[in-house]
């Protein structure tokens, strides 16, 4: 009998204290149990913050990803484990979405990912940073990244 699809994750079922550092974080992923079909898969995570490196003042920012697994997939809890680790870390914002992008891209191989913060505002403007890599398959279409509707739609 072969290891399950899932016992190889580290964090799942387990107690685990937050990484004090983003660098730290392991993100477990686990086998794509359809791989021959293209879907999309979305994380949002409306409490993002990290600290400015400059003003030690906190950040606020709803992250979205979206991504089209090809052999892997993000397990949840270690997601979230990765994302609290910038809590108490001191990163700009283009910085901090930046460093998920790339973090999720070498940990998931997807044929398509992006990485959008969506950073509240502080000292009257907002920084929002998007970036993707790979191709969408033609079959796929993530949902619109609608800022007003991820702010809890005020207008």
């Amino acid at each position: 009998m072969g290891v399950g699809p899932h016992e190889e994750l580290t964090h799942l079922g387990k107690k685990v204290d937050i990484p004090s550092r983003p660098e730290d974080a392991l993100l477990d992923t686990f086998r794509n149990q359809n791989p021959e079909i293209d879907y999309v898969v979305r994380l949002t995570a409306p409490e993002l913050t990290a600290i400015c490196p400059i003003t030690g003042q906190p950040d606020f920012a709803i992250l979205v990803v979206d991504y089209v697994p090809h052999e892997r997939l993000v397990e949840s809890k270690s997601f979230k484990l990765f994302l609290e680790s910038f809590r108490n870390y001191g990163t700009f914002n283009e910085d901090c979405t930046v460093y998920i992008h790339r973090r999720l891209s070498e940990a998931l191989a997807p044929k398509y990912i992006r990485v959008a913060g969506l950073w509240n505002a502080r000292g009257g403007v907002t920084i929002d940073v998007v970036l993707q890599s790979g191709t969408l398959p033609p079959n796929c279409f993530p949902l619109p990244l609608e800022k007003l509707a991820y702010r809890g739609g005020r207008a």
